[in-house]
């Protein structure tokens, strides 16, 4: 009878948690969802208009330029975030003389809030008044200053550059815990039988990290689908929406032109692209780990 009155104090344990959960996660999404169906400008009762939010959406041409800015996120994100934050790792997992030094400087803009994080690169990368096109022009280098925000072409990549900056401490953080759970015999093994740095790297601590790989890539496939702050601050999507991500362009939509139903259809989508990509990762990767365990 232990194991039943233990169960019924979990499970007592567990329901604020789930209430809080329900209330602020799940609900908003159906009603996001509910109201992607209806045409409401926040006042009065809203109208079931049936799927136009979704036709229209996808004549938009600015909604398209909004999933090419994020698609460009994610992918330099994840090929460039993903290997940076794993060799950080192994090199600040070592001790050494000023590690935390090191580890504190990683990890310090990850606690510094989005909107002024994007104030700060404002101050560099802004064509008229940046550090970076002030510094090349102050060494004769005019030539290669750019437009690196609010332009047409660069402004997503950018972006892309502060989101890594900020958030690669804490995927280096990851990274180190996910390394110090494997045991140190398994690195002795591998010395004894003549296992090198490279080939213990590739052998031995990717395979036995592929759980955290997993992990690190999923919150970076939702990261990058939730940049907010950082691009309103940089750019407020302009001009003329060419540097919005779905996520300000959703914003734009819902409290700047007062069209909730067809923001809520944005949103919608911007939910099922980021579970679609997230779904498909996984599956692709429980099929490697599956047939890992098999060998």
């Amino acid at each position: 009878m232990r194991w039943i009155s233990k169960m019924k104090s979990m499970a007592v344990m567990m329901i604020p948690s789930l209430l809080l959960y329900t209330v602020f996660i799940i609900m908003p999404v159906f009603v996001t969802i509910y109201y992607s169906f209806m045409k409401f400008t926040g006042v009065g009762r809203p109208a079931f208009i049936g799927i136009r939010n979704y036709i229209n959406l996808f004549r938009d041409p600015f909604f398209f330029t909004a999933l090419k800015n994020t698609c460009i996120i994610l992918l330099m994100s994840a090929m460039i975030l993903l290997p940076l934050s794993f060799l950080l790792a192994l090199l600040l997992e070592k001790p050494f003389r000023g590690n935390g030094l090191c580890k504190a400087m990683v990890f310090s803009p990850y606690v510094i809030a989005p909107i002024l994080v994007g104030v700060l690169w404002v101050f560099i990368l802004d064509p008229s008044m940046g550090l970076i096109n002030a510094f090349l022009k102050a060494v004769g280098l005019e030539r290669f200053a750019m437009e690196w925000i609010g332009g047409k072409t660069l402004t997503p990549y950018s972006v892309a550059v502060v989101y890594m900056w900020q958030v690669l401490g804490f995927y280096t953080t990851v990274f180190i815990a996910g390394l110090r759970q494997i045991p140190g015999e398994i690195h002795e093994a591998g010395q004894i039988d003549g296992a090198g740095k490279l080939q213990s790297i590739v052998y031995i601590v990717l395979p036995m990290l592929r759980e955290t790989i997993t992990i690190v890539v999923v919150l970076i496939i939702t990261g990058s689908f939730k940049i907010f702050e950082t691009v309103q601050q940089l750019t407020n999507g302009g001009p003329n929406h060419l540097s919005d991500v779905l996520v300000t362009y959703m914003y734009h939509i819902t409290f700047t032109s007062n069209r909730y139903g067809y923001g809520m259809s944005i949103a919608t989508v911007t939910f099922i692209f980021a579970g679609i990509c997230s779904i498909i990762y996984l599956k692709n990767a429980g099929s490697r780990l599956k047939k890992g365990n098999d060998r």
